[in-house]
């Protein structure tokens, strides 16, 4: 066999072994059951079994937990790759002292720390929030959603309160 022959041979190999990765990471995120995901993560999450699961009229499920100082919230729309998975946590009431500098403050913590995550506003309330399309939706994706999300409510919500808090 010449030295072309055997470079053609490991190129062919090579090639099969990135299609088999491809069709693994492809299956991992396809059979997932996301809800036994979210209910594994916030067991490790949740406080003093706080955690409680609701199926609200519109479908889908709703879960609710504590973690540190705070109550997240976590929406499934349903199964498929077009439904949703949302995670929210509110940090602060309004309104609230100082609302410009409030708003910038958030502004600017949306852009350097808060990861897959942002703030926003919800019913008078901000809130930490992300919005994710199950479509190749894994598990380590879930986890982290939800940890993200309940960590920077928790590391946040006490100072934005005493700094910010009712007007």
């Amino acid at each position: 066999m010449t030295s072309y022959q055997s470079e053609q041979k490991t190129v062919a190999n090579e090639s099969v072994s990135n299609d088999e990765l491809i069709n693994e990471l492809t299956q991992e995120t396809t059979g997932v059951n996301h809800i036994e995901v979210i209910e594994n993560v916030i067991d490790t999450l949740e406080q003093d079994d706080s955690a409680m699961v609701s199926h609200p009229p519109e479908g889908g499920y709703l879960w609710k937990f504590k973690y540190g100082s705070v109550e997240v919230f976590v929406q499934l729309t349903g199964t498929t790759d077009e439904d949703t998975l949302t995670v929210w946590s509110a940090v602060l009431k309004l309104p609230a002292k100082d609302e410009p500098r409030l708003m910038r403050k958030l502004l600017e913590m949306n852009c350097s720390s808060t990861f897959e995550a942002r703030f926003g506003i919800i019913g008078g309330q901000v809130v930490v929030i992300s919005i994710r399309t199950l479509a190749e939706l894994s598990p380590s994706e879930v986890s982290r959603l939800i940890t993200i999300v309940a960590t920077i409510a928790d590391n946040n919500d006490e100072v934005l309160q005493a700094e910010f808090g009712a007007a």
